[in-house]
């Protein structure tokens, strides 16, 4: 069983920052990769940022040169630091880990935190 508590979701205008965080929790010794994962209203989930146990990232072109994602291994958490946030940033931002187990992946999510870039 794995838990995730994400925090530091809300609203900001556009230009400024935020910063998420994401706790993992659970049987599970460590996740590789972590990352972030955002929903707009109407669009598909889509993945923003990962980082893997050894610290190689890779983000959306999107958010390539704004956005950071770190982790640390030893408390099994992972942030994102937001900054210049734009209007079209604004969606659901979903905390994601996974675990390989006998060469299956499984994945788990967070419950989703709301972030809202207004003009």
């Amino acid at each position: 069983q794995v838990q995730l508590v994400e925090s530091g979701g809300g609203l900001v205008q556009a230009g400024g920052s935020l910063r998420l965080s994401c706790a993992a929790s659970g049987s599970i010794f460590s996740f590789n990769p972590m990352g972030w994962y955002r929903q707009a209203p109407g669009k598909q989930r889509e993945m923003v940022a990962e980082i893997t146990t050894g610290g190689s990232a890779h983000y959306a072109d999107s958010v390539k040169g704004r956005f950071t994602i770190s982790r640390d291994n030893a408390k099994n958490t992972v942030s994102l630091q937001m900054n210049s946030l734009k209007v079209e940033d604004t969606a659901v931002y979903y905390c994601n880990v996974a675990h390989y187990r006998s060469g299956i992946k499984y994945d788990y999510w967070g419950q989703g935190t709301q972030v809202t870039v207004s003009s």
